[in-house]
């Protein structure tokens, strides 16, 4: 029995889908951190590879390249992966970003525990908040929206074209500044209300000098922190299921500055 021979320009153009797959594939929040075994994306990414080349074989250049050629090719997809995996990122980071602060706020500095996605430690209220953010991700079949993106990257930016002198740059580093905003805006009801209370146990302390303020602001702050987190948890999901929306048209804009 013999095998079926595959042209060489047949492999390459799968190989170049197979890379554009795998590099956006990692932008998936679900699977970008590192406790999803690097086995497991590859088997994903050749998968999904198989399922989107017919979709996108003709828009795959068919000419064989140079190793030179094939190099750039590669970097220039590494770059478009980790461009779309911060807009994917953009919304984690920023909750993170705020919980984090919350955390020391409410006098948690000590308390953090080991996040296996970015290998390092992490504030408790920061991971809680994170994997809100994720459950959000997921009901609103967030991951869906990378998948089709996928395929209808090829129409907006074909292979060999990444063009990075025009507003790519510029639009990331205005999400950098949205990003900040979007922080603090997550974090601003726990902060005024602890700033409030460090207020009122100042005056405390001025008033009973005999008043231990310290080891009272402990609990008070700890019990006020979650009492706003819990009656403004509705308003964060409304901003979060807000963001997510937002995110795959900020994914396509990126494609249409990098075109």
């Amino acid at each position: 029995m013999e095998l079926p021979l595959f042209a060489l320009e047949e492999l390459q153009a799968f190989l170049l889908c197979l890379l554009r797959v795998g590099s956006l594939m990692m932008a998936i929040p679900i699977l970008a951190g590192r406790q999803v075994p690097a086995q497991v994306r590859l088997g994903l990414a050749v998968v999904l590879a198989l399922l989107v080349f017919p979709l996108v074989d003709h828009l795959i250049p068919r000419h064989l390249f140079s190793p030179g050629g094939l190099a750039l090719l590669v970097v220039q997809e590494i770059i478009l992966g980790s461009m779309v995996a911060f807009i994917g990122r953009f919304v984690f980071n920023a909750v993170e970003m705020g919980g984090t602060v919350v955390g020391y706020k409410m006098g948690f500095a000590a308390a953090n525990i080991f996040d296996p996605q970015t290998q390092s430690q992490s504030s408790v209220v920061a991971k809680f908040q994170s994997t809100l953010a994720m459950m959000i991700f997921l009901a609103l079949d967030g991951h869906f929206l990378f998948l089709q993106i996928i395929a209808r990257s090829y129409e907006l930016l074909p292979l060999g074209q990444l063009n990075l002198g025009g507003e790519a740059v510029p639009f990331l580093m205005r999400l950098v500044g949205n990003m900040f905003s979007m922080a603090v805006q997550l974090s601003a009801p726990v902060l005024a209300v602890l700033i409030l209370s460090g207020f009122v146990m100042g005056i405390l302390a001025r008033v009973f000098p005999q008043l231990n303020v310290l080891f009272l602001s402990f609990p008070v702050n700890i019990g006020l922190a979650f009492l706003v987190t819990g009656l403004t948890l509705s308003m964060v999901a409304t901003l979060l299921s807000r963001e997510f929306d937002a995110a795959g048209e900020r994914i396509l804009q990126l494609f249409r500055l990098l075109s």
